[in-house]
């Protein structure tokens, strides 16, 4: 094992996690449910593509409460570099652990599924993987090489890790293959980052926002908070006003939804006029475009940038 992966991964990995489990479980509100969608022949169809292919997405990995209706319009957020990560996010239900090596055909894997999707708008996250020397970017790099190259007119938005120990390497690899829309996710307000994101670090994850739009100042840059384990309007607020400062044009808002009685306990739900009320303001303050609801995540309707993007 490398050296750098025992002092890395190994770390964070076994960062105690305190969850406070004696915390009473809310009850879910009447307008808190997921349509409940039948197997579509787009379903299907994309669960064969991502099968043959060998392919994982986020949208199964994590639990998101949108697969239905994602798979059902025959899209998805693809999850690359292995669905192992190497830490341990009491809200995420991704698997954690030692992560396999990469696998060097994943990128023309996934290039040749999103052109049999007919896709015009992609998504690509990871897990983290803190066992590289790169955090992966070398990774992300060619998979958007094997995209521009195979797919025509393709969008290509990636959702990266915060490269942590190694981000100046990273975004100079990135530079030189850039994406359309870079999304980093700050997760949470910076009072509940011990408790929620151990490992991780919010003035790092601001610098990683930053850093990237001066060296790729015509790429669209994004972020997302989730809300409900804690956090204050005020410290929302703030947030949002942060990301500003550090240049970030696309805001995405939504509800954390505890994935099992043993992740991160949901504090407060907020409610769809609150998710209005939010929007608006982040668009007052000065976000491009915001999308902000109960079940919005990072990826959720991203390929609709493709009508707004023009104008931003």
């Amino acid at each position: 094992m490398p050296e750098f992966y025992e002092k890395g991964a190994q770390k964070f990995a076994r960062l105690p996690i305190r969850i406070d489990h004696s915390f009473r479980s809310i009850p879910k509100p009447k307008w808190l449910r997921v349509k409940a969608l039948s197997m579509s022949e787009n379903s299907r169809h994309l669960a064969d593509i991502l099968s043959e292919a060998r392919l994982s997405t986020v949208c199964r990995e994590a639990s998101c409460p949108n697969i239905g209706e994602c798979f059902s319009r025959g899209t998805a957020a693809f999850l690359v570099m292995g669905n192992v990560c190497t830490r341990r996010c009491p809200f995420c239900d991704v698997a954690h652990g030692r992560p396999d090596p990469l696998d060097a055909t994943e990128p023309q894997r996934l290039a040749q599924a999103v052109r049999r999707m007919n896709l015009k708008y992609v998504v690509v996250t990871s897990v983290d993987r803190d066992d590289l020397s790169d955090g992966g970017a070398l990774h992300y790099s060619r998979i958007i090489h094997a995209l521009r190259t195979s797919v025509c007119g393709v969008r290509i938005e990636i959702l990266i890790p915060d490269f942590r120990g190694r981000l100046e390497n990273a975004l100079n690899i990135l530079r030189q293959t850039p994406p359309d829309v870079f999304n980093h996710n700050l997760e949470t307000v910076p009072s509940l980052y011990k408790i929620a994101r151990p490992g991780a670090d919010y003035q790092h994850s601001l610098r990683v926002l930053r850093e990237f739009k001066q060296l790729c100042p015509d790429v669209y840059t994004k972020s997302g908070l989730m809300l409900g384990i804690g956090e204050t309007d005020e410290e929302v607020f703030k947030v949002l006003e942060d990301l500003l400062v550090n240049k970030v044009e696309i805001l995405t808002l939504g509800q954390y939804l505890a994935p099992s009685h043993a992740h991160l306990p949901v504090r407060r739900y907020v409610s769809p006029d609150e998710f209005k009320r939010w929007q608006t303001c982040a668009l007052k303050m000065g976000f491009k475009k915001v999308f902000a609801g109960v079940f919005v995540r990072s990826s959720y309707h991203a390929q609709d940038l493709m009508d707004c993007t023009q104008t931003l």
